[in-house]
């Protein structure tokens, strides 16, 4: 029998070479399968609806706050009642930090860790030596007062920033019952470090992804470090951007290694899927340990299985980005997946940008994200 799916993904390499090298190997082992690769932007990515995407395709690259969602609706696959049970404990036992995890919600699985991300810090080699490289927040505003750093500056990523630096400061930061995002005294000290950072770099960086900021830091001539960002594996490759990027762990806030949100991806499939049992086969081959540390690496991929993050031929040929940057995925904080949380995230980072490019007060962005949060809980 043919079985022609299709799939949809995020126009990155990490994103969508990774899939397709994997997909074509696998067509080649199962004559008769094929799935039809689509991508969109990061910005899609992060906010369409699944519930729309799962009416459309029958494989789905999404991410975890979407979890809640998936639970609530049913619009993909549980995949514990799908997969084998070794083959999800190996998942669970192998994930990159909370990964695997961060996709079950309430019991349901709605998709498997494909690739795992958190901000790591990220510098020019060929500018810094490996002895500057900030340790602290302190020596980052240092090098940044030499017009050296830059950061993801739109409103997205300064909200993951914000809640980074938060979680890391022992906020008390989105406890069950309180009306709060995060108690006043940790909100305004985190407010204002950021704008001191903010004030002290190129206002070119509030207009800058996380791929931009990779780009921009890997041609630039003056530019040469970013404290925390989204890691980008292939920016650690030769060949891949004018000059190669190295990546590490996130120096310290308030005396403690920052823990970045955790991020990366995960393979869903839709509930409406007239092939769930192949869809299921192929999700299982995708992120198993050998595939991952092997064809999807090789094609650009950024694993979601720790045997690829350990693997010694991975951590060769990217300038040891897997190994040296595992300890702060470990340590990353997961997101609220409640169902109404996505819309909390697509709105709370204009407030941040606003006031770190200077304008208002602290507590007036704390009054805006509490408010902001108390209509995302009642969706």
């Amino acid at each position: 029998m043919s079985v022609q799916l299709k799939g949809i993904t995020w126009g990155h390499s990490r994103g969508y070479t990774s899939i397709v090298g994997v997909t074509q190997r696998y067509a080649e082992l199962h004559p008769g399968f094929d799935i039809t690769w689509e991508k969109r932007s990061l910005t899609e990515f992060e906010s369409k609806p699944i519930d729309q995407l799962a009416a459309e395709y029958d494989l789905l690259i999404i991410d975890h706050p979407w979890a809640g969602f998936a639970a609530a609706h049913n619009v993909l696959l549980p995949l514990d009642d799908w997969l084998d049970a070794d083959f999800m404990a190996d998942q669970r036992a192998n994930s990159v930090g909370k990964s695997c995890d961060s996709y079950n919600f309430d019991g349901f699985q709605s998709a498997l860790a494909i690739d795992a991300a958190s901000p790591v810090s990220v510098w020019r080699p060929d500018l810094l030596a490996a002895d500057q490289v900030p340790s602290t927040f302190e020596e980052v505003l240092s090098l940044a007062q030499q017009g050296r750093v830059a950061f993801a500056g739109t409103p997205q990523y300064l909200l993951m920033d914000f809640i980074g630096l938060c979680n890391t400061a022992g906020g008390d930061l989105f406890r069950a019952g309180s009306e709060h995002v995060v108690d006043r005294a940790t909100g305004v000290k985190v407010l204002n470090d950021m704008r001191s950072l903010a004030q002290l770099c190129d206002p070119a960086v509030f207009e800058w992804s996380t791929i931009e900021l990779h780009e921009q830091l890997a041609k630039s001539d003056t530019l040469c470090y970013c404290p925390w960002v989204y890691g980008y594996v292939n920016y650690s490759r030769r060949g891949y951007a004018p000059h190669v990027l190295k990546a590490g762990d996130v120096p310290t806030y308030a005396g403690s290694l920052v823990t970045g949100v955790l991020g990366g991806t995960g393979l869903a499939i839709s509930a409406k899927t007239e092939h769930p049992r192949e869809a299921a086969d192929f999700a299982s081959y995708a992120v198993s340990s050998e595939v991952q540390r092997t064809l999807f690496t090789d094609n650009g991929g950024q694993p979601g299985h720790r045997a690829a993050w350990l693997d010694e031929e991975c951590n060769r040929t990217t300038l040891g980005f897997f190994e040296d940057t595992i300890a702060t995925l470990d340590a990353s904080y997961v997101r609220p997946r409640y169902s109404g949380y996505l819309t909390f995230q697509d709105n709370a980072g204009i407030y941040i940008q606003d006031f770190v490019r200077g304008d208002g007060a602290a507590e007036t962005v704390l009054d805006q994200l509490d408010a902001l949060y108390a209509r995302s809980r009642e969706q």
